[in-house]
């Protein structure tokens, strides 16, 4: 057996509040690892500063989630651990994160779609009543602003720009919108929260994020969102697919090559 295999990693967690917190860093996580990939292929240097500049955001907020969630609950001995060494199904950042980087039109949607719902998440955290989650949130809107404003504008120069910008855009759209449900669901988790006071119920917001997304989107070359039946699911809850595997296989790969490694 080797080093790898006796190795035992995090724990999975047990607390109602921990678990909520998971989720939140898995996102920023998730995210700014996938932005990462993209560090030195951006389509010219600015914008290749600016995703890599995000990407260090997202890992930031999640640096400060994982850190927060250890003083709470045992789960790890440090944060690397408690973020690179669990199976694929205790990760539960919602799916909409872990979508391939197909092109600069996906990566400038998937970017605005997230952004803007996790500032309405992370505005509903100002008044928890953990403290610290409160300021973690309070430091991450700043950030999060930028993303948006980057984001947005991207979306509407490709959507209103040349017939290929605006049919990637569509391509963009028509992928990920599906994954947009999730983000918004009243899941059990998120409803358990609300209740103990650890964050108010940022989902009501919906109806104002889907007229804001729906606004922009008309004005990037009059786009909509598709007429989606059913929405993709599942992340929450540990459910993912082949997309989140290949992240977790470059990620987790130093980690659970050389347990206990430190730089």
């Amino acid at each position: 057996m080797s080093v790898a295999e006796k190795y035992i990693g995090a724990k999975q967690p047990s607390k109602p509040e921990t678990i909520y917190m998971l989720r939140l860093a898995d996102n920023a996580l998730i995210l700014g690892q996938r932005l990462s990939e993209m560090c030195g292929h951006g389509p010219e240097m600015e914008l290749d500063m600016a995703m890599t500049n995000m990407s260090l955001d997202l890992i930031g907020q999640a640096k400060l989630l994982f850190e927060h969630i250890l003083t709470l609950e045992d789960l790890a001995p440090n944060i690397d651990v408690l973020a690179m060494t669990r199976p694929l199904e205790q990760y539960t950042n919602c799916l909409l994160v872990a979508q391939p980087n197909v092109d600069f039109a996906h990566i400038m949607l998937r970017q605005y779609l997230f952004s803007t719902m996790q500032k309405l998440q992370y505005e509903a955290l100002l008044e928890s009543n953990d403290i610290t989650l409160a300021a973690i949130a309070e430091k991450s809107l700043k950030e999060i602003a930028y993303h948006i404003r980057f984001a947005k504008s991207w979306v509407l120069r490709l959507g209103d720009g040349t017939e290929e910008s605006r049919s990637r855009m569509v391509d963009a759209l028509d992928c990920l919108w599906r994954f947009t449900g999730e983000m918004f669901a009243q899941d059990a988790g998120l409803m358990a929260m609300v209740k103990t006071g650890l964050t108010a119920n940022f989902t009501l917001t919906y109806k104002n994020w889907r007229l804001e997304i729906t606004h922009i989107l008309s004005e990037a070359g009059d786009l909509s969102p598709p007429d989606t039946a059913r929405m993709i699911m599942g992340g929450h809850q540990g459910r993912h697919d082949e997309n989140l595997g290949h992240i977790l296989t470059d990620m987790q790969f130093m980690q659970l090559s050389y347990p206990g490694l430190k730089w």
